[in-house]
């Protein structure tokens, strides 16, 4: 049979909820044609006078070299800065048009964009949205919806092997029912429950279940459930190297350093196992794979002050490097998986004798053990760490009485000064040398909003280079060495789809209120150790400069509940909760 294809107009479907989500889209029903374009327009962060706004716009018409995408706003909306988009606002009426680097806009092909701005009143959604002038309900394509040939009925199955761009992009992200439970127990936490958090599989154990909670199967059967007729991404933490942690002892695992063979056949096999199965093909699975490892075979080994002897053990036996490289292989060959490595943090690896050797040790990672780069798709960075978003009183170029703020003692010669900036040139750097031109970036931001009365409102005195940085430096730690349950820490940025630049989401890896470690010495059957920069009389050693430890006091074993640091992070959280 003969199906024509006529152009038509389709309806125009708006859907608005307490998510503060808007969807341009065309009408399912039989015999409409598909609209002119899509659009995904959610409110990320509402805070009463501001908010921001992912919008991510679909072209489902001919292939264009360029796009601009207008609203009108019924309120007092105000757009005051824009990423990803050059984004303009006459009255009522707003402007996002392409940059120089995302104009390509192919037949089905999608770009993000984000803003802030800020409003009285109500902040209703949008009405309707337009693509270069054509409102987003009319086509000239396909009329059957329900072919599986046509290219764009929206009823077409995905391959497991497509992957996307961005898993993030259009997805709801999985929210963990028993991280979520503990958070709706604290008083106030249930404005933060329903955030999307990490599944720590940070033992072998943990793949089924530890101590009758929930395992693998039992999150990705939720998350199936979550996700409903929609996208979904769900976020796992793949954390059992041998050796594991090996300069920080509050974080050690189960296998010892030798123990390369169990992490494969015990550990990374059973996982694959599991995301390989069909039941989850729809998913679109996130891992962060082995945090705080590879960073410490170049920053904490012999020839440095910082070096310990576990790290040169695991330098010599190259077990990090094996282990990282034979679950990236394995689980990427699984097509709805998402490999992101770690990369550590600004205040870690900012520095130039740490920042391309690095970038180095990610590559051999990459490429061992049967991996390539292609088993990559982005790196994460900030896991677990409280650097700040992006310093806004002052910049690496400034100098105060002709001192460069790179010599403060605060930043102390580095070449970054927050997540953002090292961020975007760490993804850079690794395109540079051979990964992904389109690799993603994560950055964690469950705990670096630095906000409540500490939080500087503009730049601190000039009378010396430290006053300046540390009058308004938004990170209130004592410094940037200090890791451990940090005093004075808030809640950042809500978890995001393309927030900026080469950056793919910022995410809530490391759930807030599960501890980092504890603050004295707790016998536990999970290997994990007492580190002392958990212990808050602590003075400190060379990793964060003699320093005191910054930690607060009473604080469990890494990964288990912590309801005084949950209250901390809530209190100084920026943006604030409402």
């Amino acid at each position: 049979m003969t199906r024509t294809r006529t152009a038509m107009l389709a309806a125009l479907t708006l859907v608005a909820g307490a998510s503060g989500t808007a969807l341009a889209a065309h009408s399912a029903s039989a015999g409409a044609a598909a609209a002119a374009c899509t659009v995904d327009y959610k409110v990320q962060n509402d805070w009463g006078s501001g908010f921001t706004a992912a919008v991510t716009v679909t072209n489902n018409g001919a292939a264009t070299s360029n796009w601009s995408l207008g609203w009108t706003y019924a309120g007092s909306q105000k757009v005051t800065n824009g990423w990803n988009a050059k984004v303009s606002q006459s009255g009522a009426a707003v402007t996002a048009a392409n940059e120089s680097y995302n104009g390509t806009l192919a037949t089905g092909g999608s770009a993000s964009f984000g803003f802030q701005a800020t409003y009285s009143g109500a902040n209703a959604v949008p009405a309707t949205f337009t693509l270069n002038g054509v409102t987003c309900n009319v086509d000239g394509g396909p009329t059957d919806p329900t072919d599986p040939t046509d290219p764009t009925d929206p009823t077409d199955p995905t391959e497991p092997s497509d992957r996307v761009d961005n898993p993030y992009d259009g997805a709801q992200v999985y929210v963990n029912p028993e991280w979520s439970a503990n958070a709706a127990a604290e008083p106030g936490g249930d404005r933060i429950a329903d955030q999307p958090t990490g599944v720590w599989l940070d033992r072998i154990a943990a793949i089924e279940g530890v101590n009758g909670g929930m395992g693998l199967r039992d999150h990705l059967d939720e998350a199936l459930t979550q996700k409903g007729s929609g996208e979904l991404a769900v976020q796992l933490v793949i954390y059992n190297l041998p050796g594991r942690d090996c300069a920080a002892l509050a974080s050690n695992g189960e296998l010892g350093p030798t123990e390369i063979d169990r992490y494969k056949t015990e550990y990374i096999d059973p996982i694959a196992e599991i995301l390989a199965d069909p039941k989850y093909a729809g998913l679109r699975i996130v891992t962060t794979v082995e945090i705080d490892s590879l960073p410490n075979l170049v920053t904490n080994v012999s020839g440095r002050p910082t070096a310990t002897p576990n790290c040169d053990v695991m330098k010599a036996n190259g077990n990090y490097q094996k282990g990282v490289g034979y679950a990236l292989n394995k689980l990427g060959d699984i097509g709805n998986v998402y490999n992101y490595v770690d990369a550590g943090h600004h205040g870690w690896l900012g520095w130039d004798s740490n920042f391309g050797p690095s970038a180095d040790m990610f590559k051999a990672a990459a490429t061992t053990e049967g991996a390539t780069v292609a088993d990559v798709h982005g790196f994460i960075v900030n896991t677990a760490n409280y650097s700040a978003l992006k310093e806004e009183n002052f910049k690496i170029t400034d100098s105060v009485n002709g001192t460069s703020v790179r010599q403060s003692k605060w930043v102390d010669w580095n070449q970054y000064t927050d997540e953002l900036s090292y961020a975007q040139a760490m993804r850079d750097k690794l395109v540079s040398i051979g990964f992904d031109q389109n690799l993603g970036m994560l950055i964690d931001t469950s705990r670096n909003g630095w906000g409540g009365t500490a939080r500087p409102t503009g730049p601190g005195a000039t009378t010396s280079v430290d006053t300046y940085v540390d009058g308004g430096r938004y990170d209130r730690r004592i410094h940037l060495g200090n890791w451990c349950n940090q005093s004075g820490a808030g809640l950042g940025e809500r978890p995001q789809a393309s927030p900026a630049a080469g950056i793919d989401a910022y995410v809530w890896m490391k759930p807030p209120g599960e501890s980092d470690g504890a603050s004295e010495e707790i016998p536990n059957d999970e290997g994990k150790g007492f580190d002392r920069m958990c212990d808050p009389t602590y003075e400190g050693n060379a990793r964060n400069g003699n320093n005191p430890s910054g930690a607060l006091a009473n604080a469990p074993v890494s990964g288990h509940w912590f309801s005084a640091q949950f209250q901390e992070l809530m209190k100084n959280a920026y943006p604030p909760l409402s």
